[in-house]
């Protein structure tokens, strides 16, 4: 498997659980705010596999578990096989994806593979070909992950990057009546030098917290992440 990174503890990513991230190299969209552009083509400074599932085992009495992130995990011919390495250790596995491919997530998940999911999804479904840098997006695949992972009885959750440039109050409600009555987080975008497009803007505190209310008083699993 292609991996550029490895955090080695984590108190966060993984709900519940001191997890690892492994971070996957290469993703099939090129979203203007993404803050992992240095694993979108990068072919230096790869980690070789057994290199990270080494680490993985000896840790593995610490750790409670893994998430794979990216990039854009799925487009990894041997996910499957990397998985089943650290599930073998007893370690609980979280995928972080783009939905793109359904098909991958609906077999991992029947193979009782993953333990927690978070699908990013980017802008409403008539806005993903300008949000996501590519052409000819087939959103049939993201609505596809969305149904999959709604009624596959794992723990997880959905997630929207916010940036003012592409979206309003009128979008991310839109999104969020996708994924209800599951766990939806918005999450400010923040500037950064990893950022493909420097010139975007996040929101303020104050319309934060708005937007929390709003979501709120409509969705029961809705909200703000770190508010």
């Amino acid at each position: 498997m292609r991996i550029s990174g490895l955090q080695k503890l984590t108190l966060l990513d993984f709900p519940g659980k001191m997890a690892a991230i492994v971070f996957t190299q290469g993703c099939n969209f090129r979203c203007p705010f993404c803050h992992n552009s240095d694993l979108l083509d990068n072919e230096e400074g790869q980690i070789e596999t057994e290199e990270v599932i080494d680490y993985l085992n000896k840790r593995k009495k610490m750790l409670d578990g893994v998430v794979i992130s990216g990039g854009e995990p799925t487009i990894q011919p041997d996910l499957k096989e990397f998985i089943r390495k650290c599930k073998h250790m007893g370690l609980a596995v979280k995928l972080d994806t783009n939905g793109s491919n359904p098909k991958v997530i609906e077999d991992l998940i029947e193979d009782g593979l993953i333990d927690y999911i978070a699908m990013d999804i980017k802008n409403t479904f008539d806005d993903y070909e300008g949000i996501t840098g590519v052409f000819n997006v087939d959103v049939e695949k993201m609505k596809r992950s969305i149904e999959v992972i709604k009624a596959s009885g794992i723990d997880h959750e959905f997630r929207t990057t916010i940036v003012k440039d592409y979206h309003d109050y009128g979008k991310i409600d839109k999104i969020a009546e996708y994924v209800s009555p599951s766990k939806f987080f918005v999450q400010n975008f923040e500037n950064s030098e990893g950022v493909l497009k420097r010139e975007l803007e996040g929101f303020s505190e104050n319309e934060l917290v708005e937007l929390e209310r709003k979501l709120k008083e409509k969705y029961l699993n809705a909200g703000v992440r770190g508010l």
